[in-house]
């Protein structure tokens, strides 16, 4: 690996915590648990794609269908409470959070180049505003889904017993992992600043430098220098 700054060490460290937290959230079925004080609760738990039931009757009672155990949450048996099972704000949940994932994967694909690429490289600084600013998208699109999720998930209207629903331990590491998401997507844009910075004094300095040569040969054209 190419030795890096500070920065761009502290970066990465924000980097791979928050990508961590973020994706064990993304799988986990711990976004919304029951609190274990009801007995036989009906709602055990649900995430993004599973949720687990225990003994959930569909609520208009239109079907004699009781639904149990772990199920990935578009499962064809589940559409007769679609209404229920997918409301706007958890749709919304997935779809924000989704982005994250996304653009926590396009980020792997440039911290591979990153940790390849010399920082006298032409393209170094355009690699370092890319990748901050797909963390910074990233971070951005997890905030408005955790906050979604946390404004209505263990609300009365969505599953049952509300009241002994609570948000879970996926959820939180989701809502840390956005969070970290932010310092690191910053510290990358810092980094790019001060090495274009950098580059533009280094070629200031070079430059009279190189004028003086030319007058010199232009002045002494016969002379050479040792």
């Amino acid at each position: 690996m190419v030795s890096k700054s500070k920065t761009g060490l502290f970066a990465l460290g924000f980097f791979t915590f928050a990508s961590l937290f973020i994706i064990i959230s993304f799988v986990s079925p711990y976004w919304l648990v029951t609190d274990g004080k009801l007995k036989n609760p009906k709602f055990i738990r649900i995430g993004l794609w599973e949720v687990c039931f225990n003994g959930f009757e569909e609520v208009h009672h239109w079907y004699d269908t009781v639904f149990k155990n772990c199920w990935w949450i578009f499962e064809e048996e589940y559409y007769i409470i679609h209404d229920i099972l997918l409301p706007g704000f958890f749709i919304a949940t997935q779809f924000f959070f989704t982005i994250t994932v996304c653009c926590i994967i396009l980020s792997f694909f440039l911290l591979y180049i990153y940790l390849r690429k010399e920082e006298d490289d032409d393209n170094y600084v355009a690699l370092l505003l890319t990748f901050g600013t797909t963390l910074v998208i990233g971070g951005f699109s997890g905030l408005v889904s955790v906050i979604t999720f946390g404004a209505r998930g263990d609300g009365r209207d969505w599953m049952p017993h509300w009241e002994h629903n609570d948000l879970g331990w996926a959820y939180a590491l989701g809502v840390v992992g956005v969070i970290f998401l932010f310092p690191g997507g910053i510290l990358f844009l810092i980094e790019a600043r001060v090495r274009k910075y950098k580059r533009l004094h280094e070629m200031q300095s070079r430059e009279p430098s190189s004028y003086t040569m030319q007058e010199r040969k232009v002045a002494f054209p016969g002379h050479t220098d040792i």
